[in-house]
């Protein structure tokens, strides 16, 4: 369904949503920028087929229902900001209004019970709102979201599957996006010739971030910041490197971490085989916190997840090392 409506889509993008190369872009010609409309539409549509079964009770229903709106929500702001930029101010409000609106139905609750609901609900909100944007940040290379977000989609899918019962509706909404990842995955491949746009990479991330959320729900905390601890680092670690250094943090740049990769001699199928690579092992340690719960396996896990993750980033940092050929 994704692949078929990027093509039936392409010629409008292409007339109306051209991405133009600046000074902090990684493509070099305009691109069409929007294929997120088919990939999150893939989404939705199950979702609201879902919301239509009569057999559905209304305590399974809101949160889904709010999640699918929010999705929508904000999928309408980053349409609107691909064609002409939105103030940041409303862009982070919009943003609030619909990461709380997901967090409050959820009910979920992940900290101890000692601390009162409103703050956990505050800091959720935060790192919720947190979350989306670093997938927007991140989402700035060709195929970089899709080596990201599907070995993410599939474990939570995957899991959620083989759980005792009936997979859950976040486990289900994890396959179908994995799979609409995959129908725009031969688009956006070196050299892509098509980008996501804030359209897409929005409400991925907040679809995500609610997946995480509901497995961290389960008891699964330590799978929950495994599992897109590269995205979690080198944004975090971008932004406060940017703060630091007292920057306007709203603007566009090129101070990621894998920006500077492709600075430093990688290519773009260079960067995100090794975001893909490393993705694999972080999901083999999430399986591990999964198998073997103990605090001492939780807490090994996440140091030699953000041991690795840290070697990666070093990488990336790192002037790429060519070997001149000599010529007898």
């Amino acid at each position: 369904m994704s692949a078929v409506l990027i093509v039936i889509l392409k010629p409008l993008l292409v007339r109306y949503a051209l991405a133009r190369p600046n000074a902090r872009s990684s493509h070099r010609i305009p691109t069409p920028q929007g294929g997120g409309i088919a990939v999150v539409g893939t989404v939705l549509i199950p979702m609201a087929l879902l919301l239509s079964l009569p057999g559905l009770s209304f305590e399974t229903a809101r949160p889904l229902l709010s999640v699918a709106l929010a999705s929508l929500t904000l999928a309408v702001v980053g349409a609107v900001d691909d064609i002409r930029p939105l103030p940041a101010g409303l862009r982070l409000l919009l943003q609030i209004a619909a990461v709380t609106a997901v967090v409050v139905t959820s009910e979920i609750r992940i900290l101890p019970e000692w601390i009162p609901l409103g703050l956990e609900h505050a800091f959720l909100v935060l790192g919720g709102v947190w979350f989306v944007n670093l997938v927007n940040f991140m989402d700035g290379l060709d195929w970089i979201t899709v080596a990201e977000m599907v070995p993410v989609t599939a474990f939570i899918g995957i899991l959620s599957w083989f759980s005792d019962g009936e997979p859950s509706l976040s486990g289900l909404a994890a396959l179908v996006l994995c799979g609409a990842l995959l129908g725009f995955a031969p688009f956006n491949k070196p050299v892509a010739k098509l980008f996501l746009g804030d359209v897409g990479s929005l409400p991925i991330g907040l679809l995500v971030g609610w997946m995480l959320l509901e497995l961290a729900g389960t008891g699964a905390l330590g799978a929950a910041l495994l599992l897109p601890l590269y995205y979690l680092m080198d944004a975090t670690i971008t932004l406060l490197r940017r703060l630091r250094r007292r920057e306007k943090v709203w603007e566009a740049h090129r101070s990621h971490f894998y920006q500077k990769a492709t600075d430093n001699g990688f290519s773009a199928l260079d960067v995100s085989a090794h975001v893909f690579g490393l993705n694999l092992v972080l999901a083999g340690l999430a399986a591990m916190t999964l198998i073997w719960p103990s605090g001492a396996v939780q807490a090994a896990a996440l140091v030699s997840g953000v041991a690795l993750v840290g070697l990666l980033l070093r990488r990336f940092s790192t002037p790429r090392q060519t070997i001149p050929l000599e010529v007898p």
